[in-house]
């Protein structure tokens, strides 16, 4: 469009030049104002100067064919851009299959142009009215107003969005934002996924436990996300961990904070999903509290210390790397520290950090992306010396901008543990579900998903609740375990029969199972698969650092 409008002044300032060039022939000896007077006159269609004909010189001919054109194409230009936010009011209303995303944070500027570079249309909707320049493509549309409107939220096309995120800088306003979606979806048979913001870590573990509790009380998806969780997650996809040969591997992070403490937690999950050895992988913990961390997060979940060891020193770094900086003696140091630009000239100017490390030097921060692209820009745009590759410079914020993380959330994750203990089970082929779940179709994933929204459900009759772990959990009696089970295998037929199965032979095509009949005519083998469903829920919830709290007490077969 600016080369449009580009255009449009070369033709206004050509008619204006080659006018005044013309008319100040044609009218000789007039004064310079009469001369304006009638060029300006071009503009509206006609000049009193010319109404005494021609001939005219050969200027002022092309000033009268360009001057009304000008004047044609600056109308449309000026209708089109004061109709241009109705024409995006309602292209937003009217989008389909879009991602949402409410707030006006940096964060949230840059996920939605994430999503938007990754070939998703989206609808972006701030308090603050929107630049000239930001929505000029046509797949990044916008909505100014406040996001806790229906009225707003409707604007956006809420109701045919595929995502809805939700990321400001106030959690109360996040809160009311998905409070006000819910209301406007409610009794919806599709709706739109909803991750929603929380900007302290602590909190945002909480929601989600109180939330995997109510997720069979209603139709839509939501979970809520921290920063610090996705770009951790992220680290680890964009610089995994490779062993060194025989040695096992030595880490150290050291600070204090939210993003230590989710770095250890994910450390010891990618190591064990890459099927490393507990001795393969040694990991420091350095920090004042650093004792007191490492045992909550190791009651909390307890693969922690069955995936690698750790050690923990309540010193601070500076004092500690001058005893350990030679020879080398860790693989990868991180930094992660509030006080990043403390960390940051530690990590620019210090010898023994360099010499204390073989791999890197993460220097994890949330506000000096620009700093990390100045460093890391590419082979030929790096304006920054590397350390010979020791020093990394993690943005956390810029990485955490990962939608396809972001909805990889806890009822993802779980589904996907669901299935695959279902393959480990029974280690069947040749079905529908006898695949690895990124070969699995979207209905048979909807299922895994069912399952674990299935999970409030089963809370609730055990009079039970789920919470974050502190090293204990509640003991499922037998009875329970076998009363749970015939309740997770009428959910199942449930689910099932809503996407069209029938009783029958096993026929995938034709969507047919044999299982789909009451518990009491049910098969002993296809019993035990419910009850290994029910059975498996307490360890995975603890693997995500949840655990089932007892409300009331043990309750019978027949309670």
């Amino acid at each position: 469009m600016s080369i449009v409008r580009g255009v449009f002044a070369v033709i206004g300032l050509a008619a204006f030049g080659l006018g005044w060039a013309g008319m100040y022939e044609y009218k000789e000896g007039k004064h310079p104002l009469d001369v304006l007077y009638f060029v300006l006159q071009l503009y509206v269609l006609g000049s009193d100067a010319l109404q005494d004909g021609g001939p005219f010189p050969w200027q002022l001919e092309v000033a009268r064919l360009l001057a009304p054109l000008f004047t044609l194409l600056t109308v449309v230009e000026t209708g089109r851009l004061l109709l241009a936010n109705e024409v995006r009011r309602f292209r937003s209303r009217t989008a389909s299959r879009h991602a949402v995303v409410c707030g006006d944070t940096p964060f949230a500027k840059a996920l939605a142009r994430q999503l938007f570079n990754t070939g998703h249309r989206v609808v972006q909707v701030r308090a603050r009215a929107f630049g000239p320049l930001e929505l000029r493509h046509r797949r990044m549309l916008g909505v100014s107003g406040d996001a806790r409107s229906a009225n707003v939220l409707r604007a956006a096309g809420l109701r045919r969005a595929r995502y809805l995120y939700v990321c400001g800088d106030d959690d109360q306003v996040n809160h009311a934002i998905a409070v006000a979606a819910g209301t406007e979806l409610q009794l919806r048979r599709t709706s739109p996924w909803i991750y929603v913001q929380v900007n302290r870590q602590q909190t945002c573990h909480l929601l989600q436990a109180r939330r995997l509790g109510a997720a069979g009380t209603n139709r839509f998806r939501l979970d809520y996300f921290h920063v610090d969780d996705v770009a951790a997650r992220r680290l680890y996809q964009r610089h995994p961990l490779r062993r060194a040969g025989e040695r096992p591997l030595r880490l150290l992070i050291a600070g204090e904070g939210s993003f230590p403490r989710v770095l250890l937690v994910e450390t010891a999950r990618f190591w064990r999903a890459a099927g490393g050895a507990p001795d393969g992988l040694h990991v420091d913990m350095i920090g004042p509290d650093a004792g007191r961390t490492v045992a909550t997060l190791a009651a909390r979940f307890p693969f922690l210390e069955q995936s690698c060891r750790i050690r923990a020193y309540n010193e601070l770094l500076d004092t500690w790397l001058p005893r350990v900086a030679r020879p080398a003696r860790y693989d990868r140091i991180y930094l992660c520290h509030h006080d990043e630009q403390r960390m940051l000239d530690l990590a620019l100017e210090s010898p023994h950090l360099w010499h204390a490390v073989t791999e890197a030097v993460f220097v994890a921060t949330y506000h000096s992306a620009a700093l990390a692209d100045a460093f890391h820009g590419g082979e030929h745009n790096d304006l920054l010396d590397e350390v010979g590759g020791r020093l990394q410079v993690y943005p956390i914020l810029t990485r955490a901008c990962d939608a396809r993380l972001i909805t990889d959330d806890l009822t993802e994750r779980l589904a996907r543990e669901f299935h695959q203990r279902y393959l480990t089970a029974t280690g069947r082929g040749g079905t529908a579900g006898g695949v690895e779940w990124a070969r699995l179709s979207e209905s048979m994933r909807n299922a895994n998903r069912a399952q674990v929204q299935g999970i409030a459900a089963k809370m609730r009759v055990l009079g039970c609740v789920i919470a974050v772990r502190n090293g204990e959990d509640a003991i499922i009696t037998q009875e329970e375990n076998e009363r749970l089970a015939r309740l997770e295998h009428e959910r199942w037929c449930e689910e099932r029969a809503g996407q069209g199965w029938r009783y029958g032979p096993r026929d995938d095509r034709r969507r047919r199972h044999p299982d789909l009949i009451g518990w009491d005519e049910l098969g002993e083998p296809s019993r035990e698969k419910a009850r290994d469903a029910v059975r498996s829920m307490s360890d995975m919830l603890a693997d995500e650092g949840f655990t089932i709290v007892r409300l009331n007490e043990p309750v019978g077969i027949a309670a």
